[in-house]
């Protein structure tokens, strides 16, 4: 994992990071692949943080009504959906990174309600400039590259140094898990963390097969942390986060750990 270090918070196991080798030999390469969210929360981060290798996964068919596009808020009266609007070209069936937005006033819009949610909120004003210059770009009508440009930028604040890549970036080709092993292997992977949901569709048995290491992120167990407009939600955007704790946002994320400390001196040396 490629992050800054800091003294972490009691949170719940997630999957182990690689030692590195496998067996003392082979190096150890960890891909995570997911399709692009907006403003996603903490959970999707940990899947890039754990990774030696994030690939946006877009050029797979956009479904309605999930967080390609939309993304939950904390306000005073409860919360929020903050939803991108897109268009639909006839009944085709289009790839994520296909969609276009509808228009694109939505920026101000979500920035109007960010601030008018987390205006006093402990951190907002240590990160709102960096924030607000991501809605003052409202010229781009790709909702994939919306989301890519939003998830580096959040990882930057988060200290995650993963790289992002594309799926697109890759030559996959088949359906269903023998084109998410095709790329993965194409990546260079020897260990793979799918979230919980992929429980439901993936085949174990090709990641077998192909020599990649198949793990599941765990969810449970995340640190609450002093949240605006309780109760506390922990499925939020993790801009939720970074407006209340800061630069101390890292310590409640499960991918997060600190930098070893310095060897000590021998003794009698100076």
């Amino acid at each position: 994992m490629r992050r800054a270090g800091a003294a972490p918070a009691a949170v719940g196991p997630g999957p182990s990071r690689p030692a590195g080798v496998v067996g003392g030999h082979h190096p150890v390469k960890t891909v995570t692949v997911v399709q692009s969210s907006y403003i996603p929360w903490k959970g999707y981060f940990d899947l890039i943080g754990l990774a030696d290798e994030f690939v946006v996964y877009d050029d797979v068919e956009f479904s309605r009504g999930t967080w390609r596009n939309r993304n939950r808020i904390k306000t005073p009266q409860g919360l929020r959906w903050l939803t991108i609007p897109i268009r639909y070209r006839g009944h085709s069936r289009a790839r994520i990174d296909e969609i276009e937005t509808s228009g694109t006033s939505w920026a101000a819009d979500h920035w109007r309600a960010l601030e008018a949610s987390y205006g006093s909120a402990p951190h907002f004003e240590t990160y709102r400039d960096a924030v607000e210059a991501l809605y003052r770009d409202g010229e781009e009508r790709s909702l994939s590259r919306i989301n890519v440009r939003f998830l580096r930028a959040l990882c930057a604040l988060l200290g995650i140094r993963t790289p992002i890549t594309l799926s697109t970036d890759y030559e996959a080709t088949g359906t269903g898990t023998e084109r998410l092993v095709g790329l993965l292997t194409q990546a260079g992977a020897t260990r793979y963390v799918s979230g919980p949901a992929g429980r439901a569709y993936i085949d174990e048995r090709a990641f077998e097969r192909a020599g990649i290491a198949l793990e599941w992120m765990d969810y449970a167990g995340y640190a609450e942390y002093p949240q605006p407009h309780p109760p506390f939600e922990h499925a939020v955007t993790v801009l939720d986060l970074l407006f209340s704790v800061g630069p101390r946002a890292p310590r409640y994320l499960k991918s997060f750990a600190p930098e070893p400390p310095p060897p000590r001196p021998a003794p009698g040396s100076r």
